[in-house]
């Protein structure tokens, strides 16, 4: 039997929304990282040094072991390969924006 995902994996092991964000975005970001460091066949050592950064970290991120490493500092070593860098937010609906709101405030 097939599972389906709301959208975000995270969510759907039990992490909060915005925890879930977090986890994806950090994932999706670490793997740019490591599609760049394989098209350029760079070795732990010489991506550790185009990216300035220490080797342990290079075989973290090329390993998902992103604990303790920062959508920031992943956003940083991916400016450094001079590629462009874009993000997207969809804004909620309406109904759905005021409904959290309330709830919030609720709280």
């Amino acid at each position: 039997m097939a599972h389906v995902t709301k959208g975000n994996v995270f969510e759907d092991l039990g992490f909060s929304r915005e925890e879930a964000a977090d986890l994806a975005m950090k994932v999706d970001l670490a793997r740019d990282v490591r599609k760049f460091i394989e098209r350029q066949g760079l070795t732990q050592v010489q991506a550790a040094e185009f990216f300035g950064v220490p080797r342990p970290k290079i075989s973290h991120i090329q390993s998902n072991k992103l604990d303790g490493i920062s959508i920031e500092y992943l956003v940083r070593m991916l400016a450094k390969t001079g590629g462009k860098l874009s993000y997207s937010f969809r804004q909620p609906s309406k109904q759905v924006a005021e409904a959290r709101v309330r709830a919030r405030a609720a709280a």
